[in-house]
């Protein structure tokens, strides 16, 4: 099974967890760091070198960070440049992370990331279209036959 190391700034990953548990269920191999105020980068990027080794059966390693570009992904992104089978996606949302959990015993390393990235950018929708869409009456379709 892949492993999962979720990270983000203040209580992004506690707080994903908790979603995640309540969805899913409590997961094996999947940990969750938060980047607090206290924490320097170099003790986050040593948790998460801690974690991705935890959490590695042999299968891979895929990091899940909140902002592209913030120091949760800079630091999962550094371990990436030094360690062989792990992946990171910068911008997760629970839809993604959620369906990490679930699609992770079945998929290899590459397709899962193939597939959270569409699932994170199918989930992302403007509402007031959608509702508008939904408001529209149905066409009324002619009979060729005219009846």
């Amino acid at each position: 099974m892949i492993g999962i190391v979720v990270s983000g700034h203040i209580n992004f990953a506690t707080g994903m967890q908790s979603a995640v548990k309540a969805i899913a269920g409590e997961q094996e191999q999947m940990v969750f760091i938060d980047f607090v105020e206290s924490m320097s980068t170099e003790q986050l990027e040593a948790q998460l070198r801690a974690a991705a080794k935890d959490v590695d059966s042999g299968e891979g390693v895929l990091f899940l960070t909140d902002i592209p570009g913030g120091s949760p992904c800079n630091r999962a992104l550094a371990i990436l440049m030094d360690t062989p089978n792990i992946e990171l996606i910068g911008g997760a949302n629970l839809p993604m992370i959620a369906n990490a959990a679930f699609e992770r015993e079945d998929a290899n390393l590459p397709d899962l990331v193939a597939m959270l990235l569409e699932i994170g950018t199918s989930c992302m929708q403007d509402m007031r279209k959608e509702v508008e869409a939904l408001m529209q009456p149905e066409p009324v379709a002619e009979c060729e036959d005219g009846l």
